[in-house]
């Protein structure tokens, strides 16, 4: 906070005879009202039993989202007092408002202000309206995507020039180190300057840092003035750096900590040039709520996308890569899919069997989940063990299969294609194969000959495991020719539309 802020926040001096009467509430980490006078409760239309010992998001819903809402939150992230004159619709009046946070107690004192509104202005609901309309639309363009990259993209987007002249957002990774990164700049002449800046500075690992205080202490730090001592170490890299910092003309900068879960994960950095002034209390406050929904957006993504890694992991661990026999090539390829979850049902498996025989497997537990991912891994390992363990035909594999899966209560279902590729002597000097196959609801084999001709081997729909059908399986051959491809696929091929 600038000296100038902190010397103008004061708690209102007595009242005289002719001023409102202040009022004053006291609140606990928890946001329950402690404390509360008859002037608080007065002012904003309750019954002092009414507040006394609730909380006061639930005592006042009117409350969330106003500008006082938004000095509250600011005014417990600060250590010293902060003071905010504003327009509170729920009241229809002018407020002047100072708090100051007590150890894990914030204390505030409200008083209604009488007289000409400040600044010569008639009516601030419509400004009031309108910084509404831009906290709703933080809250819903944050929410739209659960990719953390695009989430920081995205709070660039929405603060830059609605709150600063250029923005950085930086979040840590697990081991301390910056992982993702977002700067913007209103000037699209200036966003090469910044993006030089930031890429080749000198990064300052000192607590004098702005950005690293904020960090370290998740609480807002705002400098009316950029000394150019505390930049100095960061130009030192080149010439070409200072001269784009030069032209960013940054001037004043406000570093707002982002923070979920009792963690603060990043920071928001609003800097403004010569072109604009230093942020004000109340632009603080409105960056503090800004940041308070963002953080909450990000933090979700970077839960999801660590759910995801190990998700992911944890499936790719069990496609393990395909054995290579004579004069047979075995290729795979798994993409996870874009739009949603990363991890689910689908599988692989290729290998051989004893007698030297080649079985190849493809299958897709029912969901596109984690549960459906670890299904699919006891399915994936049932089905290997029993086709290693005897050299039978597919459908009896897929049979036995059936019944584990259903004795041992996995509980899902899932379709599955096991073919198996056997060559005889005398197939072997002739280069021919017999593919032998068996389908459990699953999508039929593409084979593409050697002459450009692509058959699709359909056959009779057979159920799915785990569907507890007492229908027998049957087996389907087709004899392969040298040259020819067979595909085997899951239904997000041709759900997609992939090739």
């Amino acid at each position: 906070m600038s000296e100038a802020a902190a010397s103008a926040a004061a708690f209102p001096a007595s009242p005289t005879a002719d001023a409102p009467v202040p009022g004053a509430a006291v609140f606990d980490g928890d946001w329950t009202l402690v404390s509360v006078d008859q002037a608080t409760a007065d002012l904003l239309g309750r019954r002092r039993e009414e507040l006394t010992g609730r909380n006061i998001w639930i005592a006042l819903p009117e409350l969330a989202g106003t500008i006082l809402h938004s000095f509250l939150l600011h005014a417990r992230s600060v250590g010293g007092r902060v003071t905010w004159r504003g327009y509170y619709p729920p009241a229809g009046c002018w407020l002047d408002a100072t708090a100051q946070r007590v150890d894990d107690h914030l204390h505030v004192s409200l008083r209604r202000r009488v007289g000409p509104v400040p600044d010569g202005r008639a009516d601030a609901v419509p400004d009031e309206g309108d910084r509404l309309r831009f906290l709703a639309e933080v809250s819903e363009s944050m929410v739209s995507t659960l990719d953390p990259t695009k989430s920081v993209a995205t709070l660039v987007d929405l603060v830059v020039p609605r709150l600063c002249d250029w923005a950085v957002v930086t979040v840590v990774g697990d081991d301390g180190a910056p992982f993702d990164q977002g700067w913007g700049h209103r000037d699209p002449a200036r966003v090469s300057d910044l993006e030089l800046y930031l890429s080749n500075r000198v990064r300052p690992a000192g607590e004098d840092n702005p950005m690293v205080t904020a960090l370290l202490t998740g609480e807002p730090i705002h400098l009316s003035a950029i000394d150019p001592g505390l930049v100095e170490p960061a130009l030192a890299s080149s010439d070409e750096v200072r001269a784009a910092w030069e032209r960013l003309d940054a001037r004043s900068i406000t570093v707002v900590p982002l923070r979920a879960r009792a963690e603060t994960f990043g920071v928001l950095g609003l800097v403004n040039t010569s072109a604009r002034a230093p942020h004000s209390e109340m632009e603080i406050a409105t960056a503090v709520e800004v940041a308070r929904r963002a953080s909450l957006a990000i933090d979700n993504a970077r839960l999801y996308g660590r759910q995801l890694a190990v998700a992911e992991t944890l499936q790719r661990s069990l496609l393990t890569p395909p054995p290579q026999p004579d004069d047979l090539e075995i290729a795979v390829r798994y993409l996870p899919a874009s739009s949603t979850l990363h991890v689910g049902g689908d599988w692989y498996d290729a290998f051989q069997q004893p007698d030297g025989a080649t079985l190849l497997v493809i299958g897709d537990v029912v969901g596109h989940n984690v549960d459906a991912a670890a299904a699919m891994g006891q399915i994936r390992s049932m089905l290997r063990g029993i086709a290693y363990d005897r050299q039978e035909q597919p459908a009896r594999i897929l049979a036995r299969v059936d019944a584990a899966v259903t004795g041992l209560h996995v509980g899902t279902l899932a379709t599955a294609l096991i073919a198996r590729l056997e060559q005889t002597p005398e197939q072997r000097r002739e280069g021919i194969r017999t593919m032998r196959w068996s389908s459990a609801g699953h999508l039929p084999p593409i084979v593409r000959h050697a002459d450009g001709v692509v058959e699709l081997l359909t056959t009779p729909p057979e159920a799915l495991l785990g569907a507890e059908s007492p229908q027998l399986r049957s087996d389907h051959v087709a004899t392969l020719l040298p040259g020819d491809t067979v595909v085997f696929y899951t239904d997000g091929l041709v759900e997609q539309g992939r090739t």
